[in-house]
């Protein structure tokens, strides 16, 4: 005689739910396990790169051509710049972000050879080991060797605050000197930020920092006397917003004033507002409050009309066309860079007399992605509707794909 499920009291529902459920997690486990080797090798490859593209000494008086740069510490090899950021794009990073891990993977492979065998053999995972790395590069040596000897065994499990006092440990013991330089410059970490970059379409900004205690203690003061003489139907936490926002105006005649400077375009199918030295564009509804508010004084820049093609017979482009390009293209044109237009050079897509200084033939480019193009065999097509095409010095084509409106189409080359 035999029992079914049903007879034995159990649903073959639940089995199969228990056995998917079991495969589910089977079936996670080996992703994670092929990842974590995936990781192990992507690392081992960023060292055979910086094999292949080895450097020089390090010369730091060169200032705009191509360098040979110091990725890690003291004593590990150094690496042709032009190499970086061809490899930083072949595994989706930014140049900087690239630079970091190649540095990242020759500190662990050269300077921190035991704890490199534990990451390579998949006992350490590749985040944690990097960790280290980065925390080791501005050691010297036997520093470095140290905090290899005391972490490669444990650092599977141990905290980052452990890593941090046993790298100040090796540095204090090898290099006291430079121990003594760190505490004094650990005095001055205070800092100030205001993200301009990176304002809300409803013109929020975030704001953090760090103050030493009395001057944080004074500035509460402030701000909570100011907030208490707000509009007290607001919640308290917009009315400290604004109280902070007023101890940057300035005293007029009568009034305490503050002034926003913004530039007015007119866009297919919709109103903008660009706030002057941001990369952000607040609704028309949001202007009109500012110009309701007292105590807020509101200039309107001129029209600038971006699909303008200005040109100029100097290298040089007009203040008037820096602008024009810095509000277009917003951020540097190479793919992933997100530095702001206005803290890049007026970089010329074909080169300067061939072509001409105009809006058609500028963009945006930061020193780095600069020297690049004009010195490494970099080089970019920018295409309408699609954004700024970039083919590296092996063929590979990349692109920048943040453009929000074409530009005019390329004028003619000057005649001389």
């Amino acid at each position: 005689m035999t029992s079914t499920a049903t007879e034995l009291g159990t649903d073959t529902s639940e089995l199969a739910a228990a056995a998917s459920v079991e495969s589910v997690l089977t079936a996670a486990a080996a992703t994670r396990e092929a990842i974590a080797d995936l990781e192990v090798q992507q690392l081992i490859q960023a060292t055979d790169w910086v094999t292949l593209h080895p450097g020089e000494e390090v010369d730091t008086s060169i200032e705009f051509g191509m360098r040979d740069l110091q990725i890690a510490g003291d004593g590990a090899p150094t690496i042709d710049e032009a190499a970086v950021a061809e490899f930083a794009l072949a595994v989706g990073k930014t140049t900087d972000a690239g630079r970091l891990y190649l540095g990242d993977a020759v500190e662990l492979c050269y300077r921190l050879p035991r704890l490199w065998a534990r990451v390579v053999a998949g006992e350490v995972a590749v985040w944690k080991a990097r960790k280290v790395a980065q925390a080791t590069t501005s050691l010297p040596p036997d520093a470095a060797a140290a905090v290899d000897q005391r972490l490669a065994w444990c650092a599977h499990r141990c905290s980052f605050a452990e890593i941090e006092r046993q790298v100040e440990k090796a540095r204090a013991e090898h290099d006291p000197d430079a121990a003594e330089e760190r505490r004094v410059a650990a005095l001055e970490k205070r800092r100030f930020d205001i993200d301009l970059d990176h304002a809300t379409p409803d013109g929020l900004v975030h704001v953090e920092g760090e103050l030493d205690l009395a001057d944080a203690v004074a500035l509460e003061e402030q701000i909570r006397a100011k907030a208490a003489t707000l509009d007290l139907q607001l919640p308290l936490d917009v009315r400290r917003s604004m109280a902070a926002g007023l101890l940057g105006a300035t005293e007029g005649d009568n009034a305490t004033t503050r002034e926003v400077v913004v530039y007015a375009h007119v866009r297919p199918g919709q109103s903008s507002v660009d706030v002057d030295n941001t990369r952000s564009s607040v609704t028309p509804g949001h202007l009109k409050d500012w110009c309701q508010q007292a105590g807020t004084k509101v200039t309107i820049r001129p029209v600038i009309d971006l699909n303008a093609e200005l040109s100029t017979d100097c290298y040089e482009p007009t203040e008037l066309m820096k602008e024009q390009i810095g509000l277009r293209d917003r951020q540097c044109c190479f793919p992933g860079c997100a530095r702001p237009a206005r803290r890049c050079d007026a970089e010329h897509q074909v080169p300067w007399p061939e072509g001409p200084t105009a809006s058609s033939n500028l963009a945006p480019a930061c020193r780095t992605h600069h020297r690049l193009k004009t010195h490494a065999g970099w080089d970019y097509q920018r295409i309408a509707g699609v954004g700024f095409v970039w083919t590296t010095p092996m063929g590979r084509t990349y692109v920048s794909s943040f453009v929000t409106e074409p530009p005019p189409e390329p004028a003619a080359r000057h005649t001389r």
